[in-house]
């Protein structure tokens, strides 16, 4: 199966030398998993990240059928992003193959090889914040979150609910919200 790819870029702007290196790097991955039928690629420049090394973002999220793998990376420069991207793809398509191809063949009596499970690492908290909540409307908090610059999501205390909802902006440029519900 052909792999399509489409290549997208927020602030950041896509040369015909870097759309042939993102070409060239992430066309390689059909070689590891031949059922990839779609591949997108988003790169991106933080500008407000606080460290350097973090502000070149590369993701890369591919799909087939029955399944979808994602990756991202940060790094001082895009290339970086993109080849530690590609890297992390490599080992998520390593571990989809073994668990994939291991599931196919359970029911093989004479199954000489053995799969090597892929250690994963435990998710961890790195970092905790607390800050102090301002009772505001949806619309303030929608020019909060333009005002200060934060570019993925604003939490705030909704005036009118009385609850703690998220304001988060979406890849089409609209805006969303999350406003749990206890069950």
């Amino acid at each position: 199966m052909a792999m399509k790819m489409d290549v997208f870029t927020k602030d950041i702007e896509l040369s015909d030398r870097l759309n042939d290196y993102v070409t060239k790097k992430v066309g390689k991955l059909e070689r590891f998993l031949n059922e990839i039928g779609e591949c997108r690629v988003d790169l991106a420049t933080a500008k407000s990240a606080r460290n350097l090394s973090d502000r070149s973002i590369a993701q890369i999220t591919i799909r087939g059928r029955g399944f979808i793998l994602r990756s991202e990376e940060r790094a001082e420069s895009i290339y970086s992003a993109i080849d530690a991207s590609v890297d992390k793809m490599k080992s998520q398509i390593d571990r989809f193959k073994g668990k994939h191809w291991t599931k196919k063949q359970e029911g093989v009596a004479d199954l000489t090889e053995e799969v090597e499970e892929v250690e994963q690492l435990e998710p961890m908290i790195v970092r905790r914040k607390s800050f102090q909540l301002t009772p505001m409307d949806e619309q303030e908090a929608l020019e909060q979150l333009q005002l200060l610059g934060h570019e993925d999501f604003f939490v705030f205390f909704n005036s009118q609910t009385n609850k703690i909802n998220v304001l988060y902006k979406r890849r089409d440029g609209t805006y969303g919200l999350i406003d749990p519900v206890v069950g």
